[in-house]
């Protein structure tokens, strides 16, 4: 135990009076100080050796206080962050997932869920049972919300306070165990999202035990930042990357999504996300797993292996990409929509370059957005139509489908699953679900109206709720129907076949397509066509691949002088796959190319190989 703000620290152990069960016997065991003079590096640390069994329960005592606080590390809260915490064997549980060899980023398709609404039971378990469906789906890893506990009955997890313990609201420490390895016997891999930006604001006793932890030289939207670069930050560094080593060795997962990182402050010489990363990756041992990042910034440079080594990260979540395809979709605006247009060339480079802006001036917060990532490929980049923050966020709570016509939804589904990039579907999104998605947050009374007003605050920046009491038109975050009505239905996969088949379809050629599969790593390239139409062409070994897409009305295209239109040598193009098929709801697609020149049927996307 790391306390260098205390000078005497205990463990008391607690278990229960068989003869009467609700008297708490504690035994207490002092700890020892490793003095600097051992290793300067220890200085602070307090250690001992106790006798304890797996389910026993234990808390500290700092400096002889009457206060008993839980550990900081604790692999699990079986009451929550206030209570007791409880001695876990983490290698208690029988894997069976030895053959197992982890993820490489090529070919990966994202599923990103959150345990408490993925299912009615709320539960590792429940999950587990659905993940046959998602397989059959195409997907190939499953990204988790934070699952680090947390106060109250419900939460997206963004605000999680026990790093090392799996929330007792999904299960036990074993059932996520049991989880991954469902998982892996499936042949899906099991990327956790960690949260280290902050701490949450109810339940964090961390400052308890030493005030290096944070510091105020740099601010966070949620306070006080963590302390990777201070006085004192060598033990707090230590804490956060063992933290990330911990989920990968212990719970078998095959890499890590880090959330905010723009919002994590190191002037270090290397900065703790490369330390975290490459501590993973010696964690994972033989496995090989992928970590990727969440970075408002958009610095690339988080992603360069050249420079980086083994610290660098695999991909990073492309919210460009996101907000251009939203407006062409959605016809969104403001907020951070007010810089894209939704332009045919914004999803052309999108799809080629990753980030749009890699430097450019940024209207929405008055200045320069990005740096230049013209070096890295197209599959380092999370592409997605959806994810939880843009649902909840810009959308009220409303998916992609209910805010798009279908032609047009169909279509850029085709852009997003058949594009190169590293596409990412949130949960629900392949067989339109009915239900939203809200924020939710089951917090205490003095922190429910403070979240509840900051997060009207937040709403008012788009269109749809500037000026308008937002708690008319959404629910309050703590407010248990917000929870419960996020919650997904998963029997609806039967009665919209359609939108299923479509996801099915498209990541089977994702598969399978000897080009399509090779994410554009022999050359890829794209033009507009009109306003409203564009194409993507991807170079293969012998045969080419062609994506036309027209989000407009139908039209004849003349003249058609765009070069990459053209069929390679002897041959001519053929339809292999249309968006208005019958079998998605579409209308058909006759032949697009005539005697006359090309036809571009409208809200639809074709895909051409060389017949």
């Amino acid at each position: 135990m790391w306390a260098p703000d205390h000078t005497r620290v205990s463990v008391v152990l607690e278990g229960s009076d068989e003869r009467n069960p609700e008297h708490v016997r504690r035994s207490e065991f002092p700890l020892e100080a490793e003095g600097p003079h051992d290793d300067p590096s220890r200085s602070g640390y307090f250690s001992g050796r106790f006798p304890a069994s797996a389910g026993d329960r234990y808390r500290f005592r700092l400096d002889g206080g009457e206060t008993l606080y839980p550990d900081p590390a604790s692999r699990f809260q079986p009451e929550g962050p206030h209570g007791p915490s409880e001695v876990i064997d983490p290698a208690g549980f029988a894997w069976s997932d030895r053959s197992w060899t982890g993820l490489e980023l090529a070919g990966q398709v994202l599923y990103e869920l959150h345990i408490g609404t993925f299912t009615p039971q709320g539960t590792f378990a429940g999950a587990a049972e659905q993940l046959p469906a998602l397989r059959e789906l195409g997907i190939t890893a499953l990204e988790i919300m934070p699952v680090a506990d947390f106060p109250g009955a419900y939460g997206w997890g963004y605000d999680g306070v026990d790093l090392f313990a799996p929330s007792r609201l999904y299960g036990r420490p074993d059932d996520f165990r049991r989880f991954v390895d469902r998982a892996h016997a499936l042949g899906l891999g099991v990327i956790l999202d960690v949260v280290y930006n902050h701490i949450g604001p109810d339940g964090n006793y961390l400052p308890a035990y030493s005030s290096a932890y944070f510091t105020d030289s740099h601010q966070t939207p949620w306070g006080d930042a963590i302390n990777f670069d201070g006085e004192g930050s060598g033990p707090v560094r230590e804490f956060f990357v063992s933290n990330a080593g911990y989920w990968i060795e212990e719970f078998h997962l095959d890499g890590l999504r880090l959330d905010a990182v723009h919002a994590i402050y190191d002037d270090s010489q290397e900065h703790v996300v490369h330390e975290l990363t490459r501590r993973s990756r010696e964690r994972a041992g033989d496995r090989s797993i992928l970590v990727f990042i969440e970075n408002e910034d958009q610095e690339a440079d988080f992603a360069r292996p050249a420079k980086h080594g083994t610290g660098a990260v695999d991909g990073l979540w492309n919210d460009d990409y996101h907000h251009a395809a939203k407006v062409a979709l959605s016809d969104r605006g403001g907020a951070y929509y007010t810089d894209f247009r939704g332009s045919p060339q914004e999803l052309i480079s999108a799809s080629k370059f990753g980030y749009l802006f890699q430097g450019q001036p940024y209207v929405h917060t008055h200045g320069r957005r990005g740096s230049p990532a013209l070096d890295l490929s197209p599959r380092s980049f999370v592409t997605y139509l959806d994810n939880h923050d843009q649902v909840a966020n810009a959308g009220g709570g409303r998916r992609a489908h209910m805010l798009s016509d279908p032609g047009t939804l169909r279509a850029l589904t085709a852009f997003l699953l058949l594009g190169p990039g590293t596409p990412l579907l949130f949960q629900g999104q392949e067989f339109a679900a009915t239900s939203p998605f809200f924020f939710f947050a089951d917090h205490n009374r003095e922190l429910a109206p403070l979240v509840r007003k900051g997060r009207a605050g937040f709403m008012t920046m788009f269109p749809p709720f500037s000026g308008v009491d937002g708690s008319a038109i959404l629910p309050n975050p703590d407010d248990q129907e917000a929870f419960a009505a996020s919650k997904l239905n998963p029997d609806e996969r039967q009665g919209h076949e359609s939108v299923l088949r479509l996801h099915r379809d498209l990541l089977r050629l994702r598969r399978e397509d000897p080009v399509i599969r090779l994410q554009g790593r022999l050359g890829l390239d794209g033009a507009v066509l009109t306003d409203d139409a564009f194409l993507l062409r991807c170079f293969g070994e012998g045969e080419d691949r062609l994506l036309v897409i027209n989000l407009g009305r139908s039209r004849p295209l003349r003249p058609a002088a765009e070069p990459l239109l053209a069929p390679p040598l002897g041959t001519r193009w053929g339809v292999l796959w249309s968006s208005e098929s019958p079998a998605y709801g579409g209308m058909g697609t006759p032949d697009p190319i005539t005697s006359e020149g090309w036809w571009l049927p409208g809200r639809t996307a074709l895909l051409f190989g060389p017949k």
